[in-house]
């Protein structure tokens, strides 16, 4: 097995791509990839890198105070804060899995991902990602529930179906949605080149590096990404469609807001990832502009969402400016 050595040029930045030639079958098999992220405003890698810095360490103190919260405070413990912590959990894993590789292709220039870790990294993202949407699809569900049979929904949110309805967007996402995608694209062959103009390793970009033809692959990720992202975000909109109809009977103006209030911080939630995610994936062919619009949901959404939850929830605020005080006073004791 002979090893042929080739260099690419791009803004000035010199890459080494190692591709291993197989002699047997005379074709030549890709066994890393290049992420370019951000390489086309090297000048400001150094701005960046702080900026994505502060926004990973932003999401995850906040997601984190949010499950401690609502892990000891007894107030809230309730099956919209159950499903909330659950999706503190999964917004750190989410960002997890792609701003910390791209912090260190910002500072470090290591911009070189194996096969096998590029291939991990796209299943584990785009797991997370089909089991953020049918997370959000349970919370609508839970609010649903609640608004519309509020005498019978202790009865039926038992917390036996709490946990169940928490596991289920976990086996949808990991196993039914993105498992053969993953799988039919790792089995396309790629022969090079190798430069992925990506911060991350996504599922349209590889398919536009195979050698083979990914007509299989292509069908199979539209398919995900129905099932993923239109399917749940319906299932959503039928959920509050039939919300509102039930608010708008309520007689008395406290009445209606009390019971919107509880849908309202979900409901930016779920439109500011959908937002992103429909433009990103619900669409013939990937751009240039793609990663760009990337950034918006794997970082700067999970960021955001902890203070959407905390600022437009009067229970949280209430909850964490009395754990402020008991600590202001033990500290002064």
């Amino acid at each position: 097995m002979a090893v042929q050595m080739l260099s690419f040029l791009n803004g000035g930045t010199q890459f080494v791509v190692s591709v291993s030639k197989i002699m047997e079958t005379n074709k030549t098999v890709v066994k890393e990839f290049i992420l370019l992220a951000f390489a086309d405003l090297h000048q400001f890698q150094n701005l960046l890198f702080v900026i994505f810095l502060l926004t990973y360490i932003t999401c995850v103190m906040g997601n984190v105070t949010i499950i401690v919260l609502v892990k000891t405070e007894p107030s809230l413990h309730t099956t919209m804060y159950f499903f909330i912590s659950v999706f503190s959990v999964l917004e750190i894993m989410f960002v997890s899995v792609t701003v910390p590789r791209l912090l260190a292709n910002l500072i470090t220039a290591n911009n070189i991902i194996s096969f096998n870790g590029c291939f991990t990294q796209m299943y584990i993202f785009g797991s997370l990602g089909a089991t953020e949407c049918y997370l959000l699809v349970v919370m609508a569900f839970d609010r649903h529930l609640a608004i519309n049979n509020p005498l019978h929904y202790p009865a039926i949110m038992t917390h036996a179906l709490c946990i169940e309805l928490a596991v289920l967007p976990w086996i949808m996402g990991f196993i039914i949605i993105m498992l053969i995608p993953t799988i039919i694209t790792a089995h396309l062959e790629f022969c090079g080149p190798n430069i992925i103009n990506h911060f991350l390793c996504d599922l349209a970009p590889l398919q536009s590096l195979a050698c083979s033809d990914p007509f299989i692959s292509i069908i199979s990720t539209s398919s995900a990404a129905v099932f993923d992202i239109v399917l749940p975000f319906i299932i959503i909109i039928g959920f509050y469609i039939h919300i509102i109809m039930t608010v708008l009977k309520i007689k008395s103006e406290e009445g209606k807001q009390k019971a919107f209030s509880t849908c309202t911080s979900h409901l930016i939630v779920t439109s500011l990832f959908y937002g992103t995610a429909i433009i990103m994936y619900v669409k013939p062919k990937g751009t240039h502009y793609d990663k760009y619009l990337a950034i918006i949901y794997t970082a700067f959404t999970p960021m955001i969402n902890p203070f959407i939850y905390t600022f437009r929830n009067s229970d949280v605020k209430n909850v964490f400016r009395n754990s402020i005080n008991r600590l202001i006073k033990q500290g002064s004791l």
